[in-house]
């Protein structure tokens, strides 16, 4: 495995870090999963979240918090109201998969040599 490879994979990793963390959750995928499930796209409160996850406001505001630094969701206010909803996050999956192609290929290419 060359040098430059691993760099590569270290960029890599550092590149989908807080994606990965965010999606490492099981609270955050249930999350993620309850927006999934929304025909509409105008988001849900922080209230509907504390019902459909069974958390305390805080925990459901926390874990928003996490998923909004790692971009997987926004926040949309309307008045003292506000909504969260997927933001895109077409680009963080595509850098995950670039990772994990890669990963796959360095892997690979280790057992090839065994």
């Amino acid at each position: 495995m060359e040098k430059q490879d691993l760099q590569q994979l270290k960029a890599e990793f550092v590149d989908t870090r807080n994606f990965l963390l965010a999606l490492g959750d099981e609270k955050r995928q249930l999350i993620i999963m309850t927006l999934l499930e929304q025909e509409s796209c105008d988001g849900l409160r922080v209230i509907d979240l504390t019902e459909i996850t069974q958390l305390s406001r805080p925990a459901v505001s926390h874990h928003l918090n996490i998923l909004k630094q790692a971009n997987i969701v926004s926040i949309r206010s309307e008045g003292t109201k506000n909504y969260y909803y997927f933001s895109n996050m077409i680009d963080n999956v595509k850098d995950m998969k670039k990772l994990i192609d890669h990963l796959l290929a360095l892997l690979e290419t280790k057992e090839e040599n065994k």
